[in-house]
């Protein structure tokens, strides 16, 4: 067996793994995509508890905050000191991303622990935290990588690609394929 048909015969099997299922779900037809309709309305639940307690805590903004506005203030807070700690000094735009990030899977985490998903009935399947399909760890996952490619090439142009030939351009495909990688195999 040569290398190339065994490489496709990987490959088939990989796409037929892809399609496996564990448990029932139901799934939504739009457009020409299947969606997954459980994760789609817990999502959409978790979106509506942050922007409706944000949107309560911070209606009527005082110039000293107290109640809702004031734990939102600490949030934000929060959410700067650990860009800043991370990112550095050039943390600033970066601060909405990985607030709607840490917000998103933090509101996701607890609502499986806090909501009671198993007492709705579904004809197949069951509800359950967004964060517990890994679909949304895998996209949450990829936005990263792109957010990463995408700082390193406006902070510095085209240099940045410079870090993939070292040691040597022929490692160029592996260090590509390590940094896009990397963010998935830490969703696992």
């Amino acid at each position: 067996m040569n290398v190339l048909s065994c490489s496709i015969n990987t490959l088939k099997g990989l796409y037929d793994i892809s399609g496996v299922e564990v448990g029932q779900h139901f799934y939504w037809k739009i457009g020409g995509f299947q969606v997954h309709g459980q994760v789609l309305i817990t999502s959409w639940v978790v979106i509506s508890i942050l922007l409706g307690s944000a949107t309560i805590a911070v209606r009527n903004p005082q110039t000293i905050p107290t109640g809702g506005q004031n734990f939102f203030e600490y949030v934000l807070e929060f959410i700067r000191d650990v860009s800043k700690t991370q990112i550095g000094e050039e943390y600033g735009p970066w601060v909405p991303f990985i607030g709607t990030m840490f917000l998103f899977i933090f509101v996701s985490n607890w609502s499986g622990a806090l909501l009671p998903w198993k007492i709705i009935q579904l004809l197949h399947g069951t509800f359950a935290a967004p964060t517990n399909d890994i679909n949304t760890t895998i996209a949450l996952a990829l936005l990263t990588s792109v957010a990463y490619f995408y700082a390193g090439f406006t902070k510095r142009g085209l240099r940045y690609f410079g870090k993939y030939i070292q040691p040597t351009p022929i490692l160029l495909p592996i260090n590509i394929l390590e940094n896009f990688t990397k963010p998935l195999s830490l969703s696992f």
